[in-house]
């Protein structure tokens, strides 16, 4: 009986080493079948899904406002830059945001969604994001960066996992590197332990008319569920960056005083002068008759 139970246990051994799929089978299935690898996901299929592509830096910068776009190395400073991504923002504070996989040259939607390849435990799945909520803006004092508190639209497979709220930095390096980026926000994708969510937004269009912040991203996920991948997407806010009034209301015009009253005022604040000064009307000098009491 011993001896049996070595040579299952060596066989069981040389097999599992030999087939590198065998690890990435669950414990149940292992029990229940050992040899059936049907349902096992391929190495080939994970490498292929999960490794990230490249992401790509932005060429120019566009900001179109009073509906004309021009690139921003050409007519605006950084400064302005960032005071009109802070009234943007400010602007949709506490509201929601959509977001849409967009083509680089058009900048039109094609998605409604942003998708990305990811594993779940062993399981080969796609982690969707549709929409974010802005729920806190904070501008920092003296420097050219705007705090964010984001709420993602996180799903996979069907699932809404439980997401923390992700802290994220808007910051203007200058003309040509506008960023967000953020600490990494945790889900609970698995049963056991939190999933990190790291995302990268490099802006390269801004349209304060119609509130729209486009840019190359990067997502990438680190836990039980890992992979990710990047690409170009715009974020489609609620509210666009409000500009001045045009109607600014206007102090109203006040009554000239007659010339009796200028006399009256005038006499009031020079009670000695009895004689009013001559004055002029219509080319026809007047003297005032003194009264005799």
């Amino acid at each position: 009986m011993s001896k049996f139970k070595a040579i299952a246990l060596l066989s069981f051994a040389l097999f599992a080493t030999s087939n590198c799929s065998f690890w990435n089978r669950s414990m149940q299935e292992v029990m229940n079948d050992p040899f059936n690898t049907a349902n096992t996901p391929s190495p080939e299929y994970v490498n292929r899904h999960v490794e990230m592509a490249p992401l790509q830096m932005p060429r120019n910068i566009i900001v179109c406002r009073s509906k004309q776009c021009a690139p921003v190395n050409l007519a605006m400073s950084k400064e302005y830059i960032y005071n009109s991504l802070a009234q943007l923002m400010q602007n949709n504070n506490n509201q929601k945001a959509l977001i849409c996989a967009a083509d680089t040259g058009t900048r039109n939607c094609y998605s409604n969604f942003i998708s990305l390849p990811i594993v779940v435990g062993i399981t080969p799945a796609y982690m969707f994001i549709d929409s974010v909520k802005v729920s806190d803006v904070h501008l920092s004092k003296g420097a050219r960066s705007v705090k964010l508190m984001l709420n993602y639209n996180v799903t996979y497979n069907g699932q809404t996992p439980d997401c923390s709220p992700d802290k994220t930095l808007l910051f203007v390096k200058n003309t040509d590197n506008i960023v967000m980026e953020d600490e990494g926000y945790q889900c609970k994708m698995t049963t056991i332990g939190t999933t990190t969510v790291k995302t990268l937004f490099l802006i390269d269009y801004i349209d304060m008319d119609y509130g729209f912040i486009g840019g190359y991203y990067s997502i990438g996920l680190s836990g039980p569920a890992y992979g990710g991948g990047s690409g170009y997407m715009i974020m489609r806010l609620a509210k666009k960056a409000l500009p001045l009034k045009e109607n600014l209301p206007v102090a109203p015009n006040k009554k000239q005083p007659t010339q009796v009253e200028i006399d009256a005022a005038n006499h009031l604040a020079h009670p000695a002068s009895t004689t009013p000064t001559p004055k002029n009307t219509n080319g026809v000098q007047i003297f005032p008759i003194n009264r005799k009491k």
